[in-house]
């Protein structure tokens, strides 16, 4: 009996040793896994993407039954292969970082650069816009320094009066009615002053004969004149100057010429004009156009 049971026990012994070594490998797989997890949080991108990775270091406790089996079993080469599988899906994620990272940058940057570019060009439409201006500053002052001469001028010579136009009305003797060719020569006369500024109208008439009776006659043709420009075109009474004159004879203006002699009745109209109408005539001149804004 004794004999019996010392047998039995080194039996027992063998047939516990196979547990012991498989719940001793389980709890060393267990814990290589619970530290790859605890390093994968750790090295993770996402928590500290500024922290460099260690390096792996083989896991090199087989535990009781790795030493007695001489040959690799499935659980040991998962437990080898798991630390590269984590390692490999960190470079992933980190890969996948730098990648959203670049692809952020780069949308920056094209997005700064088309800012630049949209200031660089409004900046030289700013430019562009200053210079027409400056130019058309420019033109307006020597427009207006242009103006102030010819005023100047106008205004110191505002009592020169130039010829203008002048005709010459025939009255049969002793007649003080105006004739149909008279009235038209008239008519165009006043036509043409209608659009004119500073003028005035001279108006003399003369008659053969002598003494008071030919002057009466002659200031007769002259008020007949006067009247249909006044009647029949409307033409401002402060601006004619009229005087009969008789048989007097007239020396030229410029003195150049001659008197003419008085042959029958005759009325002279005479246009004269000063530099006012030129003057209003650059005035009405089209200015310089201002370019619209882009």
């Amino acid at each position: 009996m004794k004999n019996r049971i010392l047998f039995a026990l080194p039996m027992l012994a063998l047939l516990a040793l196979p547990v012991i070594a498989q719940q001793a490998g389980s709890a060393a797989d267990q814990q290589p896994v619970a530290q790859s997890q605890t390093a994968t949080d750790a090295n993770s991108p996402m928590v500290n993407p500024d922290k460099q990775l260690e390096p792996l270091k083989p896991d090199t406790r087989e535990g009781f039954w790795g030493h007695l089996n001489p040959f690799a079993r499935k659980k040991y080469v998962q437990r080898q292969l798991g630390p590269i599988r984590d390692r490999t899906t960190e470079l992933d994620e980190l890969t996948a970082s730098n990648s959203r990272m670049l692809k952020d940058v780069d949308a920056r940057a094209t997005a700064g650069i088309q800012r630049a570019d949209a200031h660089a060009t409004l900046a030289d439409q700013h430019a562009v816009d200053a210079a027409n201006r400056a130019q058309m500053a420019n033109q307006s002052a020597q427009q207006a320094n242009t103006q102030l001469l010819s005023v100047s001028q106008v205004v110191q010579n505002i009592d020169q009066y130039q010829n203008s136009n002048q005709v010459e009305i025939r009255f049969r003797p002793g007649a003080v009615t105006l004739s149909k060719s008279a009235k038209e020569a008239l008519d165009e006369l006043a036509e043409s002053m209608k659009s004119q500024k500073g003028y005035v109208v001279e108006v003399q008439g003369f008659t053969p004969g002598r003494g008071s009776a030919s002057i009466q006659q002659s200031q007769h043709l002259a008020d007949s004149v006067v009247r249909y420009l006044v009647i029949n075109h409307q033409i401002p009474v402060y601006r004619i100057y009229e005087l009969g004159l008789g048989n007097a004879t007239l020396q030229s203006a410029s003195g150049d010429q001659a008197a003419k002699p008085i042959h029958g009745s005759r009325v002279e109209v005479t246009v004269l004009k000063n530099g006012v109408g030129d003057l209003q005539v650059n005035q009405q001149a089209p200015s310089i156009s201002q370019p619209e804004p882009e």
